[in-house]
């Protein structure tokens, strides 16, 4: 096998399908790339045996054939050489030189044998959706997911395909983050599929701003194709509890606030948050809204943020960072907050689809 690549463009493709690389694995050739010869072009691929990244980029294929080779040693030499065009030649026991320039290396591959072999996608539809899209809809939910592996149906990021839109949900039973699309897609096509955390978080890595996706949904795998890219996930099994029972139906104060001054303000305060005190007070009163926070350890924060407020006076205190999260995410200017009293779940909404449930802490 031998071929020549220009340096940016052979870096690229190893940055998109490394980031699943594990540095520890009992499979040596799990920490290995995939390079592959096809139609023209090459083809480098990873996996962890739950997620598989390959992606194909431009080369000057001389010899064709297929190889793999240690992932991130590659990379990081590719990154120091000069930007110019790379050569790679390896021989039958899967050694391969790399020549740049005046550079030259030797690196000791694996036979592609011992790689795990890629499931072609099928299934009975195709979903089709912009890149963007998909992507800052996983951005808005994907923070909200559970870490705890004790409660596996939450480790991921639920997607829902039905009544013509893209449902997609994120809880860990203390918060709860919903954003919805319109999708076209046949009625015979509803689907519901849980999709990992790691996969979530290779997806935004990995689309781009344009160009579509086409999502392929298989018994327990699902399939993500885009821009000569393809993201092959393992998905969740088990059924997602039902998120709607912890959506409030009604609230009696809703207050519109400034985004990005509501989220500068907490993350001053949260500044002062330890182990032992994290709670933070949200006094709404006349036009104005107390952000607040007491450790016995550290000492005490204080904000004020301007609204326009008339209602009855609330105090509800909230995990800073969990109330950060969508705020971080959203591009709208303006939030609305949804109350009812101190004991209530808060709601944020704003002027597109999206809501974020938030459960309240108990203050002395």
């Amino acid at each position: 096998m031998k071929f020549r690549a220009v340096k940016s463009s052979l870096l690229d493709g190893l940055q998109i399908v490394q980031s699943i690389v594990s540095t520890k694995t009992t499979l040596p050739v799990l920490g290995n790339v995939l390079f592959k010869t096809e139609d023209k072009k090459l083809y480098l691929t990873t996996t962890d045996l739950d997620i598989t990244v390959r992606c194909g980029i431009e080369a000057d294929i001389v010899t064709p054939g297929v190889t793999t080779l240690p992932a991130r040693r590659l990379s990081n030499i590719v990154r120091e050489l000069s930007d110019s065009e790379i050569e790679i030649d390896v021989d039958e026991d899967n050694k391969a030189s790399v020549s740049c320039g005046s550079s030259f290396f030797k690196l000791w591959g694996l036979a592609e044998d011992e790689f795990p072999t890629m499931e072609e996608a099928s299934g009975d539809y195709c979903y089709h959706i912009d890149q963007a899209v998909l992507k800052e809809m996983l951005c808005k939910t994907a923070y909200g997911a559970s870490t705890d592996e004790t409660r596996y149906v939450l480790n991921g990021v639920f997607m829902s395909f039905k009544g013509e839109k893209l449902t997609m949900v994120a809880t860990d039973g203390r918060r709860l983050a919903l954003v919805e699309q319109e999708v076209e897609f046949p009625e015979e096509a509803e689907i519901d599929i849980i999709v990992p955390s790691k996969t979530v978080t290779e997806l935004i890595h990995t689309l781009n701003d344009e160009g579509v996706v086409d999502i392929h949904a298989q018994g327990n795998r699902a399939f993500f194709d885009f821009d000569d890219i393809r993201v092959a996930s393992k998905l969740i099994d088990g059924t997602y509890p039902n998120y709607r029972q912890v959506i409030p139906s009604q609230c009696e104060e809703r207050v519109a606030i400034e985004r990005e001054s509501l989220l500068l303000a907490l993350r001053r305060v949260a500044l002062l948050t330890s182990d032992k005190a994290n709670a933070t007070k949200l006094t709404f009163a006349d036009n104005k809204l107390v952000i607040s926070l007491d450790s016995p350890e550290v000492g005490e924060a204080r904000e004020t943020v301007p609204i326009k407020y008339d209602g009855k006076e609330i105090t509800v205190a909230f995990n800073p960072e969990y109330m950060m999260d969508p705020l971080k995410t959203l591009k709208t200017d303006e939030v609305f907050i949804e109350l009812t009293d101190d004991l209530s779940p808060g709601v944020i909404k704003c002027d597109t689809p999206f809501l974020y449930v938030l459960m309240p802490m108990r203050i002395s």
